[in-house]
């Protein structure tokens, strides 16, 4: 098991999936709370988002919900693998789903500032 400190930890978007709405542009502030772990993100084509996870092992369980540029309201659920790098940051790999509109899936990948 993995001891990630989360707080005040910045994450941006290496990878995504075409039905995901971040870009590069989106910056994730998170903010941990015993297993729970908060995240805000804006930036890019996400006017405001809030991440509610609670962390298990190297797993993060999240819910999130956002509104969009175009003032798409989204919500969805994600797992994501969390991992460091070689040169100790940390990495997140999720596989998400829209509750919303389609229900599309996808993957994503992020990396700490």
């Amino acid at each position: 098991m993995l001891d990630i400190n989360f707080n005040n930890k910045k994450f941006v978007l290496l990878e995504n999936s075409k039905t995901g709405k971040v870009n590069s542009d989106t910056v994730f502030e998170y903010k941990p709370s015993g297993n729970m772990v908060t995240a805000d993100y804006h930036g890019g084509t996400i006017n405001y988002e809030k991440i509610i996870v609670y962390l298990s092992g190297d797993k993060l369980n999240m819910l999130y919900q956002c509104i969009t540029i175009d003032n798409e309201l989204k919500a969805g659920k994600a797992i994501a693998e969390v991992m460091l790098t070689k040169n100790n940051k940390i990495k997140l790999k999720l596989n998400w789903e829209w509750l919303t509109d389609d229900k599309a899936t996808g993957k994503s990948e992020y990396i700490e500032l």
